[in-house]
């Protein structure tokens, strides 16, 4: 099936809250569970969320890394007006700042992390290298690197099946979203060709789930 874009930004703020508001523990904890196993329960420094919605995966990272600040970046005004009213509220406000920015152009707070994350941004890039590009400017030498996302069906058969499975009982603008979001995303073999062309053939491309592939390493 081909690739279906759809729009890079939630800027509405209905569709920001509705997201905000959804249930993403399940996905959103297997995130911080794959990133404890793959680098360990240590990981320290300054963290960079590239795409970080609502904040939901900064505090959660904040939570299992005690020894790391967040930068949690998003170009969505809306929804970093819900991350900072959600994060003064749950915590951990002190270890976390949220950042308005787009990529691969606008500057960010500084010049390089010891670990940059991202997760559901890239099925939303027309221009992938617009987040590989930003991974190689912002890290350094042995930067972690980990990138969730969702894997595109083989058809809109397996998209329906995974909508019905993961979203029947969300409301209709977060359907809507989700299967906008599986006829957006992008294969395996698409994304080990852009870290090809982005000389980031190091890191490493898995399928984790029946929607969803990681990419994870060291620069």
């Amino acid at each position: 099936m081909e690739r279906i874009p759809e729009p890079e930004l939630m800027d509405d703020p209905e569709q920001a809250l509705a997201y905000a508001r959804a249930d993403f523990s399940e996905p959103h904890n297997h995130f911080i569970d794959l990133i404890t196993h793959h680098f360990g329960p240590s990981l320290s420094g300054t963290v960079l969320d590239l795409g970080c919605g609502p904040g939901d995966i900064c505090r959660r990272f904040a939570l299992r890394f005690p020894d790391c600040r967040i930068h949690g970046v998003d170009a969505s005004a809306a929804m970093l007006d819900l991350a900072r009213t959600d994060t003064q509220a749950q915590g951990p406000e002190g270890r976390i700042e949220y950042f308005l920015a787009r990529l691969p152009n606008s500057p960010l707070p500084l010049e390089c992390y010891d670990v940059l994350i991202s997760n559901s941004l890239l099925h939303h890039l027309d221009n992938p290298a617009s987040l590989w590009k930003t991974i190689t400017g912002y890290g350094r030498s042995g930067t972690a690197v980990f990138v969730m996302d969702l894997l595109r069906p083989a058809n809109r058969e397996q998209a329906g099946v995974l909508l019905r499975e993961y979203a029947a009982n969300e409301p209709d603008v977060l359907q809507k979203d989700f299967l906008n979001s599986l006829l957006a995303a992008y294969r395996t073999d698409e994304v080990r060709q852009q870290l090809a062309q982005q000389g980031l053939d190091q890191l490493r491309v898995e399928v984790v789930s029946d929607r969803h592939f990681i990419v994870s390493g060291h620069l």
